[in-house]
């Protein structure tokens, strides 16, 4: 039987962390260390715990040279400085085929630096810390709070997305002890969840996560994806967060809740304002809508994310607002109307595909600007998009999300909003990942699978997402 880990995270110095791998009855020998790459795939590398010390001091070097989006050969070498606060261990044992053998291991986060001390720039978690850190030095939010929720499928192997369940949204369906199990092991770490359930499509699963300031969030959501992979594993089974496997179901989404805060307050709440939303918290989704289109390809980055994003299957096509609507791009959800701490706005556009850090930095950019330029709202829409005509959708000035990556990358081409978010080295080195993947796909894939998932697309991001 597994020993009980309890209490190995939440530390706040480099001394705490110490005296946790120091202490020889934990067996803690090993550090691994993540990080992700520009298209947000974890990355790692795993240290001895005598290491760790040093670590903190000097970093530690790796070549990034081959690394997706990164250096060029000449000049590969990077170090990251690991941060204290991101120490988690995972809450088992491994054992070895020599009996004696029994270790640990922990997990940790950091900042990548060039060998001058100058942070990377191509390091998206630094990304969302300059992002943040502007939010609060020119706009007084000291945190953004966020909390995704987290769909994925789970199938038999990598290799065919077969479904291993007829269920349905809340209803039969199979594996809801390995939800569970993934939530125990997450809670063992610090990590709270929500709520857990059935999703919509055959196989498809969804757990939610509880809000966390986003920097907390990110690096959490990377564990998430290796915890729901692990698990499932362990199960002889396959979990995968490819937005769309199967074609005639649901995809796969990352409903994004999310709020500013300032002073201790929620500033998107007010009491007595419509929706309970404030002048800010208008402006903020403002931003988001109007930035919509440019900002597209960071949420949903792959080829395969614009099958998910098509009329029929709840997915958000159309630009538009509203509180019961689950047709919008933006939902003000009332699950406790008139709450502070309940106030929020939910994106639905992001898939669990995406580069989170680079995501949660965009999404705060985007409505940074609208509360910076005093966006106006446009008036909600309650009813369903996809019920309306061509005209009425015209007249009320509903925009649609691009239809695919090709469409969404010309956009983000053009938007300084996102070039001066993600910094031009992870811009320029998105964008020409972006259209290798554009152009491989167009060599390999006819027209008739524009709106259907093609062979192809199985065989290429089934194995990795």
């Amino acid at each position: 039987m597994q020993e009980e880990i309890k209490g190995l995270f939440g530390f706040s110095s480099e001394k705490e962390v110490l005296q946790i791998v120091n202490n020889s009855e934990l067996k803690i020998e090993f550090v691994r260390i993540m990080f992700p790459d520009i298209l947000g795939r974890p990355m790692d590398f795993s240290i001895p715990s005598a290491e760790l010390e040093k670590a903190f001091s000097e970093g530690k070097g790796f070549d990034g040279s081959s690394i997706e989006g990164f250096v060029r050969i000449e000049e590969s070498d990077l170090i990251i400085v690991p941060d204290p606060r991101t120490f988690r261990v995972f809450p088992w044992t491994y054992r070895g085929f020599d009996e004696s053998i029994s270790w640990r291991e922990a997990i940790m986060f950091g900042d990548i630096y060039t060998p001058d001390g100058k942070h990377y720039a191509g390091d998206s978690r630094w990304v969302l810390k300059r992002t943040l850190e502007k939010a609060r030095e020119s706009f007084g939010f000291e945190d953004f709070k966020c909390g995704p929720e987290m769909e994925f499928f789970i199938f038999s192997d990598d290799q065919t997305p077969i479904p291993t369940d007829m269920g349905g949204y809340f209803f039969a369906g199979k594996h809801g002890e390995i939800r569970k199990e993934i939530q125990l092991l997450l809670k063992k770490m610090g990590i709270e969840s929500e709520y857990d359930h059935h999703e919509v499509a055959h196989g498809q699963h969804e757990i939610d996560l509880r809000y966390q300031s986003a920097l907390d969030m990110a690096d959490i959501v990377m564990i998430f994806r290796y915890m729901a992979k692990k698990v499932a594993r362990m199960h002889n089974l396959y979990a995968t967060f490819m937005p769309k496997p199967i074609n005639g179901q649901n995809g796969s989404g990352m409903h994004v809740h999310q709020s500013l805060w300032k002073n201790g307050h929620n500033a998107f709440f007010e009491k007595d304002a419509p929706y309970h939303l404030s002048a800010e918290a208008r402006h903020y989704m403002a931003g988001i809508i109007h930035h919509a289109r440019e900002i597209c390809s960071i949420f949903s980055q792959w080829v395969n994310s614009y099958k998910r994003l098509i009329e029929g299957y709840e997915a958000p096509v159309y630009i538009a607002w509203g509180q019961k609507n689950r047709s919008a791009y933006i939902r003000v959800p009332e699950y406790q109307p008139g709450k502070e701490k309940a106030t929020r706005i939910e994106l639905r556009s992001p898939d669990p595909g995406c580069n989170i850090y680079l995501a949660l930095a965009t999404m705060l950019s985007a409505g940074l600007d609208g509360i910076k330029n005093k966006l106006e709202l446009p008036e909600p829409v309650e009813e369903n998009i996809y019920h309306m005509s061509p005209t009425r959708q015209k007249k009320q000035g509903i925009q649609v999300l691009p239809r695919n990556l090709e469409e969404a990358i010309k956009l983000t081409e053009k938007s300084p909003l996102v070039r001066e978010t993600l910094g031009e080295h992870i811009f320029q080195k998105f964008l020409t990942n972006k259209q290798k993947e554009i152009d491989d796909y167009k060599k390999n894939v006819p027209d008739e699978y524009d709106k259907q998932v093609s062979p192809y697309e199985i065989k290429r991001y089934l194995p990795i997402l």
